[in-house]
């Protein structure tokens, strides 16, 4: 039904989207984060409105075989065309917990992807989502929020880069560069 003529659906709760927003405004800043320490190819932290999620998606650089298509809400055509490319997307979306979760995929799943072993504690695998789930209850309550959404960011991305062997090293930031202790620098001298 075309939105303008929806008028069955016309409820508005002030107080959901005003949480919802805020979420959004904490994920952002977590991912954004995240996005920094990766030199290859990258989203920018952006909102989808397939699913009405903010993502970022990481590429490996090579090739992906076709998509199949069939996500909800959301064109064939856009899954082809987003998924040319061997990637590893993560994200917030309202779905997935009582009141949103994190997820993380990778297309095409590597082989052992879904097995392996990822943080934090509450953070699994959801065979029906074909993804990593941590729900945002689980961050909420957590003594350190920021750390909790980091270490699924960067635990469910190498899930992707080691089981699909990436070449990581061209792809990843040395966040020590500028101080004199980066392994690679210290190579170069």
């Amino acid at each position: 039904m075309p939105f303008a003529e929806d008028h069955d659906h016309a409820s508005y709760d002030g107080e959901a989207a005003a949480l919802f927003w805020r979420q959004l405004l904490q994920a952002n800043r977590v991912m954004g984060e995240f996005r920094s320490h990766f030199v290859g190819k990258v989203s920018p932290v952006h909102f989808f409105w397939g699913a009405m999620d903010l993502a970022c998606t990481r590429f490996s650089g090579r090739s992906a075989p076709l998509h199949p298509g069939g996500a909800p809400n959301c064109g064939d055509w856009v899954m082809v065309e987003g998924c040319s490319r061997e990637l590893s997307s993560c994200g917030f979306w309202p779905g997935g917990g009582e009141e949103g979760a994190f997820y993380a995929y990778a297309y095409p799943e590597p082989d052992g992807f879904a097995d392996y072993p990822v943080g934090p504690q509450g953070a699994h695998f959801s065979s029906e989502f074909k993804q990593f789930l941590l729900p945002y209850e689980a961050v909420r309550a957590a003594p350190d929020p920021d750390r909790t959404v980091a270490e699924f960011l960067h635990t469910t991305y190498e899930a992707a880069a080691v089981r699909g062997q990436w070449d990581r090293s061209a792809l990843e930031d040395d966040p020590f560069r500028w101080d004199g202790t980066s392994s690679s620098r210290r190579a170069s001298k």
